[in-house]
């Protein structure tokens, strides 16, 4: 008789509001065990928040969620120490050194002198900030700050591990360090539940990926699943002329019936294409139409098409998205 393991993470309808801005708005999410679930989006679109409710910081104002089975309500003590938080700003404090603050970490979940002392050594060995152990944490890089969060995140070794956009501002060289330890983390049994707004970064290191805007999760499956819902292919255009994008736009609706995804600043227009073999007929329609190109090209589809398929927009942060950001916080 085969049983199938209970999701690390179940959420039916989450809703939070603060005041008048609904910034959750029914999310539902199931996380299985032993993934990386990527939940991708731009800032302020209820990323943080989302994560806030499951991590028993906030309180739902609807819905339920359930932990490895356990309410994060109604047993929010439970859900508490099967779980590890690395929020987008490190929770460290700047006078102590590593070793100190990993030390106090470790005693404030229960371990002896001894033991805190040895699973920082642990640690600062496995995040290559043994060199830096005795040195004060603001004289700290970015990077280095972040690394360390993830250590105190690590110390009790929890099941399942939120890591709240835990790459940005990091130069790439870190960023490639922490999907190692990321994919490190999943091998050795944690499920880890990822929130981004780097495409990339989903791309590379999720199973699974939940696109969330304005408080609603709009798409969810693998990259690969994404990828497929807006096409087998993207064909790249740049025009010569940027007075000749709306002429463009409407020869392409016209002949492959698809909305391209323009940028005026730049003169690109990328279209989905379910069938490749249309490129000629379109290029033909262009050319006929007056239209010159710079420039084309075909790939496969990104994450980045995907989510300006499904938004209307990119992932980029618009100063409204900030403010909101800032108001979750």
């Amino acid at each position: 008789m085969t049983t199938t393991a209970v999701p690390a993470i179940e959420a039916d309808g989450l809703v939070k509001t603060f005041g008048a801005l609904r910034a959750v708005d029914g999310v539902d999410l199931v996380v299985p065990q032993g993934s990386v679930y990527g939940v991708l989006g731009p800032n302020g679109a209820g990323k943080t928040t989302t994560i806030s409710m499951l991590a028993t910081l906030l309180r739902p104002d609807g819905g339920a969620a359930r932990v490895f089975g356990h309410d994060v309500v109604a047993a929010a003590p439970t859900v508490r120490g099967l779980i590890g938080v690395t929020g987008q700003y490190a929770s460290v404090d700047e006078t102590l050194s590593a070793t100190e603050n990993l030390v106090v970490f470790g005693r404030l979940l229960g371990l002896s002198a001894r033991q805190a002392k040895a699973k920082s050594v642990e640690l600062l060995e496995r995040f290559s900030l043994t060199e830096a152990a005795k040195r004060p944490l603001k004289q700290f890089s970015g990077g280095m700050r972040r690394r360390l969060d993830l250590a105190a995140s690590l110390i009790a070794q929890p099941p399942l591990i939120f890591l709240d956009e835990p790459t940005t501002g990091l130069d790439p060289r870190t960023r490639a360090q922490m999907w190692d330890t990321i994919r490190e983390l999943v091998q050795t049994g944690s499920t880890v539940l990822l929130t981004t707004q780097y495409l990339d970064e989903a791309d590379q290191l999720a199973d699974r990926i939940a696109v969330i805007d304005r408080g609603r999760v709009v798409a969810e499956g693998t990259a690969d699943d994404l990828k497929a819902s807006v096409g087998t292919a993207s064909l790249q255009l740049r025009l010569a002329d940027p007075a000749d994008l709306p002429v463009a736009e409407a020869r392409i609706r016209a002949r492959v019936g698809v909305q391209p995804v323009a940028s005026a600043e730049r003169a690109w227009l990328t279209v989905p294409l379910q069938d490749p073999d249309r490129v000629t007929d379109l290029l033909v329609d262009l050319r006929d139409a007056g239209i010159r190109l710079a420039e084309f090209g075909v790939q496969k589809p990104t994450l980045d098409e995907v989510f300006l398929t499904i938004t209307g927009h990119g992932a980029d942060t618009t100063a409204a998205e900030a403010e909101k950001d800032e108001v979750l916080a």
